[in-house]
């Protein structure tokens, strides 16, 4: 009898584990379904249903018989949508060819640094950012160059910080507007300074994440890269998908918008990965993008109230900080002004993710450490859940940092 053979990780995989957000959201509902009374603030994913008019549309798809494989990196009709998403929203003109569909934005951002980075490549990443990005970078190759951005500049990239990180290896720049996790989100203006500098770099690529361009407050205008400065289309892949406006995130349909090289290189990629997204998730994007839109904006309306209340909240509890989002369901809030302190049962919070651990031993609220997103000491919440579920975790959070001394 032989000793079992011991797996060895591919080199690439090896610093690489599963998505923190999704780890800690998994332990929560564990701990739910064991019957603790766990509020879950972990998940980026909005809780409403998916509009009656998108579900319609994928039943009428199956009834249809449209189960097939469709072309590779997108049917010619969700393309078509994609199109005229960008020209009504945008005012930005894509070719078919010049469009790429996939299992999700996070595969469509995959599929371009897969088929774009070399080794030692440098991807620029304003912090705090999404955790995945780190990742697939790393994954595909390259080196991710994380930029501390304050909140003294509303978490927001400056020119002058994007000027001090561009090197030789320098290979993309991510910009993330409105942002997971901070909520942050960039004006025309805002960008205006960041576009410069890029003109001057030509080397460098921007790969614009949308996903949440609709979930946008107080009359900001959403402002893409590419809108701001035309001079930079060549050399920016503008990525969105239809999960966050639309509560489709099991749906898995992403799409971006870039140079055809680049979209041809990543139709090779998702060739030998998942082939094409899937035909009834395509139907059901078409009608997302092409149906009636006001549902988007009368959600993002009470997103909005749950932001204010949310923040209000955070922004009375003694030792926290919370500044106003302008985008996306998260607030990113400091905890600075309860570490160093002690629970009652002696335990000292050092870090954001001691305090984060704290709420969910202690008083069954789940949230993410700042520290997973590359800034710390603060903490997400995501407020796409109910009000009732949000006004009883802030009086827990209330009550939890109360507790200390």
């Amino acid at each position: 009898m032989t000793d079992a053979a011991v797996f060895s990780p591919a080199q690439r995989v090896r610093a690489i584990h599963v998505s923190e957000i999704l780890r800690i959201t998994d332990h929560a509902q564990a701990l739910k379904r064991a019957g603790r009374p766990v509020i879950v603030l972990g998940a980026g994913e909005p809780d409403f249903d998916t509009p009656g008019n998108i579900r319609h549309a994928a039943s009428q798809a199956i009834t249809r018989g449209d189960t097939r494989y469709t072309v590779l990196d997108g049917s010619p009709a969700m393309k078509a949508a994609v199109q005229l998403k960008f020209k009504r929203d945008n005012a930005l003109d894509f070719a078919l060819d010049e469009i790429s569909v996939s299992a999700g934005a996070k595969q469509v951002i995959f599929n371009a640094l897969m088929a774009s980075l070399d080794p030692g490549d440098e991807v620029i990443l304003p912090a705090p950012y999404w955790t995945s990005y780190a990742d697939i970078v790393q994954i595909c190759g390259g080196v991710p160059v994380s930029v501390a951005c304050g909140e003294e500049n509303g978490f927001r990239l400056t020119a002058a910080q994007l000027q001090a990180a561009i090197t030789p290896r320098t290979r993309w720049l991510f910009l993330n507007s409105p942002s997971n996790p901070s909520g942050a989100a960039y004006s025309a203006a805002q960008l205006k300074p960041i576009t410069d500098v890029l003109l001057d770099h030509p080397g460098v690529w921007v790969l614009a994440d949308d996903i949440y361009e609709h979930i946008l407050y107080d009359g900001l205008a959403f402002a893409t890269p590419v809108a701001v400065e035309p001079r930079l289309r060549d050399r920016t892949l503008t990525v969105n998908g239809v999960s966050k406006a639309y509560a489709m995130t099991g749906w898995r349909v992403g799409y971006g918008a870039g140079p055809r090289a680049l979209i041809a290189a990543m139709a090779v990629v998702q060739s030998q990965s998942t082939s094409c997204p899937s035909s009834v998730s395509q139907a059901a994007a078409i009608e997302a993008l092409t149906g009636p839109q006001g549902i988007v904006a009368e959600r993002c309306a009470s997103f909005q109230q749950r932001r204010d209340f949310v923040v209000a909240a955070l922004n009375r509890t003694p030792g926290l900080h919370c500044r106003v989002p302008e985008g996306a369901f998260y607030t990113f809030a400091s905890c600075a002004g309860v570490l160093g302190k002690r629970t009652a049962a002696g335990a000292l919070l050092q870090t954001d993710s001691d305090f984060c651990r704290y709420l969910l031993q202690d008083f069954d609220v789940a949230v993410v450490p700042g520290s997973v997103f590359g800034l710390a000491p603060y903490f997400r919440i995501s407020y796409a859940t109910s009000m009732a579920q949000l006004e009883e975790a802030c009086a827990r959070i209330s009550a939890a940092c109360a507790a200390l001394t």
